[in-house]
């Protein structure tokens, strides 16, 4: 009955990493011990200051009518002030619309921006949504790659011969999900400095990952001179804050961009769900030494993953600098044979882990790196080593 649906819908294509949580779920409901590393969820419970903001919220029972489409007033006053703070950008609550998620945000923000036809400039390996964001708003995106030796990222001088008369964005995300890696100041100054000759071109900075940045600094492109009126700055409380299942994420943008996504926002699903938003409050003004902590374990269990992938012959892999994710190149298998299966591609290579390691990660394919597969680390010591583990003795089959 596909050919009853929209065209839009069925170009669409299923999130990766959501399909292979899928495939692992029907594994474990057989009875098998699959070992997840495919979803980028945090293995953290919500801090408990912020749950009992949520109790408190449900017994005052004051927040039970529909919120306001862009967020209640002081979430969006607090967040322009953990940005005017932690990020030197100056939004004020004007600048800020709070949504179901920053993937939300990101949907609301290529809604608003794109005519049909316009192009978006995507840093690639890229979260698998962005290109089918960008084409669910009848954009085009346009991909530039950064190899492995650059810890994926690219140049900005392919950044400069990516843009035509048809851009209208840039979109990007430090730390990146699925590399780990981070922009450093210079890079982001390079990217800036590209930007800042087109006038009508927008940077999307997805910063969801702030708080995982093993650098000890995380810098914002909307902080550089001539950069604040062509950023949109998109973040969230799923992963620094562990609140994933809360839906909370939001934008700091330029006023005309932010009074857009409201408008869109209210013919699509006006406001955020009112306890999840008291939650935010608690989490953006309350104490942040829970995420601290879970920062310095991911850093921790990168170190960890990084010195048991170096015991696999074959394994290339950078070394991430945020996030909870190694995206090792495994193209060195592609070809080999266990006997009775052939590993023609990443999709193989998971498959084929899945199947007889149980142990499930994500074809680098829908982060727009075919070598590669992603492994989060957000998971257990003894589950990251029983994992390597299993991959080591599995991958030792094939010749």
């Amino acid at each position: 009955m596909n050919k009853l649906l929209s065209n839009r819908i069925n170009a669409l294509e299923e999130s990766a990493t959501i399909a292979m949580a899928q495939k692992a779920r029907e594994l474990k409901s057989k009875g098998f011990d699959v070992i997840s590393l495919s979803l980028g969820e945090p293995d953290f419970k919500t801090p408990e200051h912020v749950q009992k903001a949520a109790k408190d919220a449900i017994d005052a029972g004051t927040y039970f009518a529909y919120p306001p489409v862009p967020g209640y007033p002081e979430l969006r006053k607090a967040i322009a002030e953990k940005f005017n703070k932690e990020n030197g950008i100056p939004y004020g609550p004007e600048h800020i619309v709070v949504s179901n998620g920053a993937k939300h945000s990101l949907a609301n923000v290529l809604m608003c921006l794109l005519n049909p036809g316009d192009e978006v400039v995507i840093y690639a390996p890229y979260w698998v949504s962005y290109v089918e964001l960008v084409r669910l708003a009848e954009g085009v995106p346009v991909i530039i790659e950064g190899s492995l030796d650059q810890d994926f990222k690219a140049p900005a001088e392919l950044l400069e011969k990516a843009i035509t008369p048809k851009t209208k964005a840039i979109m990007y995300s430090s730390p990146c999900n699925p590399t780990g890696a981070v922009f450093s100041r210079g890079e982001l100054e390079a990217i800036a400095d590209v930007v800042k000759k087109h006038e009508n071109i927008f940077v999307i900075a997805d910063e969801i990952y702030e708080y995982i940045n093993f650098t000890g600094e995380h810098i914002s492109i909307a902080t550089m001179p001539g950069m604040f009126d062509k950023t949109i700055t998109v973040n969230g409380f799923s992963k620094g804050h562990a609140m994933t299942g809360w839906r909370v994420g939001y934008i700091g943008a330029p006023v005309w961009i932010a009074k857009a996504c409201d408008k869109m926002q209210g013919q699509f699903t006006s406001g955020v769900c009112s306890i999840a938003q008291r939650a935010a409050l608690e989490a953006v003004t309350g104490d942040m030494e829970p995420t601290r902590k879970m920062a310095e374990t991911y850093k921790r269990r990168c170190k960890l993953v990084l010195d048991l992938l170096s015991e696999i012959p074959g394994i290339k892999a950078n070394v991430p600098e945020g996030a909870f994710y190694v995206f090792p190149d495994v193209s060195h298998f592609f070809g080999k044979k266990d006997g009775e299966i052939t590993i023609s591609n990443a999709n193989d290579f998971c498959m084929y882990i899945l199947n007889n390691a149980y142990v499930s990660l994500v074809d680098g394919e829908a982060f727009g790196a075919p070598n590669c597969v992603r492994l989060s680390y957000a998971a257990s010591d003894e589950n990251l080593q029983e994992a390597l583990s299993r991959l080591k003795a599995q991958l030792a089959k094939l010749s």
